[in-house]
C-alpha cells in the first residue's frame, strides 16, 4: 500500500524504520535480526537506504594508480523484495542521483515496479567521499527535483527512449527529504522550503525529515511548510543519541543541533550505560511529545542502537 494511503486510513500514528543494507559479503540475516524485534509493534514501512559507489585508487605494478569504483552496500532492490516477502509489509527503497545515470535510474524503477513496490524516496544523495561538493553523473540528475520529475514521467508511461509508445505506467508514491534545520547547502530555511515546494509541485506525495533532537524544530518546519502552501504528510525522522562520540559526530555529519539540555546531561555521564540511559529518556520524551501532536508516522533511524528504540517502543506501547 502507498504511504499516503496508509496514512489516510490510519486511526493513530504509524511506525516505520530505516535500515542499512549489509556490506558486501555479509549475510542479510544480520538485518533480519535487527528488524525481527520491531515486528512486535506492527510497523507499516521499512526504508532501505542506498549508497553511491566509492572511488578508490589501486596501485599498479608499474607504480601508477588505477581509479576503481566499489559499492560497499549493494542490493537495495533485492533487500526490499526480501523484506516484503519475509514480513509482508511495505519496503521503501531510497533512490539517489549521485553516481547514477538517468537510464540506470529508469532500469531500477522498472525492477521496483515489477516487484510490486509502490513507494520510493527520491534523494539527491551526498557528495562522493573524495569530492568537496556534489558532482552528478554525466548522464544523471543534479538535483532531487529532476529525479522526482523522472519518476512522475514514468508514472505517466513516458520513458527515456522516445520510440517507446504507450509504455506501461508505473504507480509510485514518491517521498522526498525535508530538513527542519535546513539543508547544509541552502543559504537559509526559506529558500530550502522553496526547493521543497518545487518537488511537491512536480508531484511528490510526502516528506520524510532529517533527524532532529528538538521537536520545536520540526513543528516550526511544519508551520513554514503550511505557510508555503505545502500540504502533504510530513513524517518526522528521529534517532537515539547515546554516546559521547555521537554527540560530536552527528552534528558535524548531519548538520543538526543538539539541545543544550541533552548536551549537558550527556556530558555529566561517567559511563557508557549512563549515556545510553540519557539518550533513551530523551528519545522517549521526543516520541511522547510527537504522538501528542498527532504526527502521521514515527520514523526511526535504526542504524546504531536498535535496542534503545525497542526499549522506547515497549515503554510507549
Amino acid at each position: 500500500m502507498k504511504v499516503t494511503e496508509e496514512i489516510a486510513r490510519a486511526k493513530k500514528p504509524l511506525l516505520s524504520f530505516e535500515v542499512l543494507p549489509p556490506t558486501k559479503g555479509k549475510s542479510i540475516n544480520s538485518l533480519f535480526e535487527a528488524l525481527d524485534p520491531f515486528m512486535e509493534f506492527k510497523p507499516s514501512f521499512v526504508n532501505v537506504t542506498y549508497h553511491r559507489a566509492e572511488q578508490l585508487y589501486k596501485k599498479r605494478m608499474d607504480g601508477t594508480f588505477e581509479r576503481i569504483e566499489i559499492r560497499k552496500r549493494p542490493g537495495t532492490v533485492g533487500i526490499c523484495a526480501a523484506i516484503m516477502n519475509k514480513y509482508q509489509l511495505e519496503a521503501i527503497p531510497h533512490l539517489i542521483c549521485g553516481g547514477f545515470s538517468k537510464e540506470e535510474t529508469e532500469n531500477a524503477l522498472i525492477d521496483l515496479h515489477y516487484l510490486g513496490i509502490k513507494n520510493v524516496l527520491a534523494l539527491r544523495g551526498d557528495a562522493a567521499a573524495n569530492e568537496k561538493f556534489f558532482v552528478p553523473h554525466p548522464q544523471g540528475h543534479k538535483y532531487a527535483h529532476e529525479l522526482v520529475d523522472q519518476i512522475i514521467q514514468l508514472n505517466k508511461g513516458q520513458y527515456i527512449e522516445e520510440d517507446i509508445i504507450e509504455g506501461v505506467k508505473s504507480d509510485f508514491c514518491i517521498g522526498v527529504a525535508g530538513y527542519p534545520e535546513k539543508h547544509m547547502e541552502s543559504p537559509n530555511v526559506d529558500i530550502d522550503i522553496e526547493h521543497l515546494k518545487n518537488k511537491i509541485a512536480l508531484g511528490a506525495h510526502y516528506i520524510n525529515t532529517q533527524m532532529f533532537f528538538d521537536n520545536n524544530k520540526y513543528y516550526e518546519f511544519k508551520r513554514k511548510c503550511e505557510l508555503a502552501d505545502i500540504h502533504v504528510p510530513i513524517i518526522p525522522g528521529i534517532k537515539p543519541l547515546t554516546s559521547d562520540q555521537q554527540l560530536h559526530t552527528i552534528p558535524r555529519i548531519f548538520h543538526v543541533d543538539v539541545p543544550m539540555d541533552l548536551y549537558q546531561a550527556m556530558k555529566q555521564c561517567t559511563t557508557k550505560a549512563a549515556m545510553e540511559q540519557v539518550g533513551t529518556e530523551w528519545l522517549l520524551m521526543q516520541c511522547r511529545d510527537l504522538l501528542a501532536h498527532n504526527v502521521p508516522v514515527l520514523h526511526f533511524y535504526t542504524m546504531s542502537k536498535p535496542n534503545v528504540i525497542y526499549n522506547v517502543l515497549k515503554e510507549l506501547f
